[in-house]
């Protein structure tokens, strides 16, 4: 079975997203190994080894100074656990699948059959970016045998720097989402909690507009404002405190279905910024599969592909509006409001993003192997392992 050697600035126990749907579901095809980035810190370099699902296993880093991220401080312990561990297991027949441009260089002694870059996120456009990601994601993009964007604004971003970027925006795990509201389980977190109650889940960090949140809290103190999710580079201190706004952290993926079954309407209360111009939220389609109307402020990714689905907001507002207008709607018109979004989500699946993705690597090793010029060994300039090299065309 051909490997996937996927290096991931998302640590696989962070929030259940993109990364994890999709290689959990190609784990049927391929061996994946999901190699996080390096802790700090360490007393000696070590690789733990997690086994998270069937098909996939996770090494996680420890390694010896103090820098985060793939930084090249730790380029030569990483390189030397991974060829040990691949060593180990005899891996000659893999494939490198790349969620961060930062890493390129720790696979740089690798010599793959082929390497994805599935873009998922506009990097360079989070706060702290480091500033060698833009010139590791063009080397990146001269050596990658496909790239895969998140969403359309990325392909729309991407597609003139290679000749194979194939837009797979992220999907839905329909019945997971759909779960709890069937039965109308609600989530004990939230049980002694009020309503009606406006909901988010996901990461808090400099995406979302903290000041639309307390608006909306303000405007309206009988209604209850949950909000799920880790607080991540931003100053927890500076999140708004209400009565009626409630920071319930983050939870397991499993967790989410009773938490939005609870909720009357389901919100993106994203700001419109750098980090925030290319994102297609995964929580989209989630919120619509647990069979909940959607605010959302005007996220390209969001307007585009769902005007007149989603509800749409500019200002605070605006958005306080939306979600009164959704709350007072007779239950013909969130039937069939339900019914729309629901036949949006009957268009998608992961299994079917996934199985797109593995069918288009099956179609690019095949065109390789009838090529003269592929990945193949180079020597190092100073005569030592042989490094990657741009694939045919």
């Amino acid at each position: 079975m051909t490997t996937l050697i996927v290096f991931s600035h998302l640590r696989w126990d962070f929030v259940y997203q993109r990364p994890q749907q999709l290689l959990s579901r190609l784990a049927e095809q391929f061996a994946v190994i999901f190699v996080e980035e390096p802790v700090p810190h360490a007393e000696r370099a070590a690789l733990e080894r997690l086994q998270p699902c069937v098909g996939v296993e996770v090494l996680r880093p420890h390694v010896v100074g103090a820098a985060s991220g793939f930084h090249d401080e730790h380029l030569e312990q990483v390189q030397r656990l991974l060829a040990e561990f691949m060593d180990a297991r005899d891996m000659h027949d893999y494939w490198l699948w790349f969620y961060t441009p930062m890493a390129l260089p720790f696979a740089d002694r690798l010599q793959p059959s082929g390497i994805v870059y599935d873009c998922m996120d506009e990097l360079a456009a989070f706060h702290h970016a480091p500033p060698q990601l833009l010139e590791r994601e063009r080397k990146l993009f001269q050596v990658a045998d496909i790239v895969f964007t998140g969403g359309p604004s990325l392909y729309e971003s991407k597609r003139s720097h290679h000749p194979r970027v194939h837009c797979l925006p992220s999907s839905v795990d329909a019945a997971h989402f759909a779960s709890a509201a069937e039965v109308g389980l609600d989530h004990p977190a939230q049980r002694d909690i009020g309503g009606p109650r406006i909901g988010y889940c996901g990461v808090i960090d400099e995406r979302i507009d903290i000041a639309l949140i307390d608006a909306l809290a303000s405007a309206h103190a009988d209604w209850e404002i949950v909000m799920v999710g880790p607080v991540l580079k931003i100053d927890p201190a500076a999140l708004p405190r209400r009565r009626n706004i409630h920071w319930l952290g983050q939870r397991q993926y499993a967790e989410l279905p009773s938490l939005i079954a609870g909720w009357d309407v389901c919100m993106m209360p994203f700001a419109l910024n750098e980090a925030t111009r290319y994102i297609s939220p995964t929580k989209t389609l989630e919120y619509m599969a647990a069979g909940k109307p959607v605010v959302s402020t005007p996220i390209r990714d969001v307007v585009k592909p769902y005007a007149g689905i989603v509800s749409i907001a500019d200002t605070p507002e605006r958005f306080v509006a939306a979600c009164a207008e959704l709350l007072d709607q007779t239950e013909v018109e969130a039937a069939r409001a339900r019914a729309r979004r629901l036949a949006v989500v009957a268009s998608t699946s992961w299994d079917a993003t996934a199985a797109r993705m593995a069918e288009l690597m099956q179609a690019r090793r095949a065109t390789k192997q009838k090529q003269t010029l592929s990945l193949r060994r180079q020597p190092y300039e100073a005569g030592g392992p042989s490094v990657l090299t741009p694939s045919a065309a």
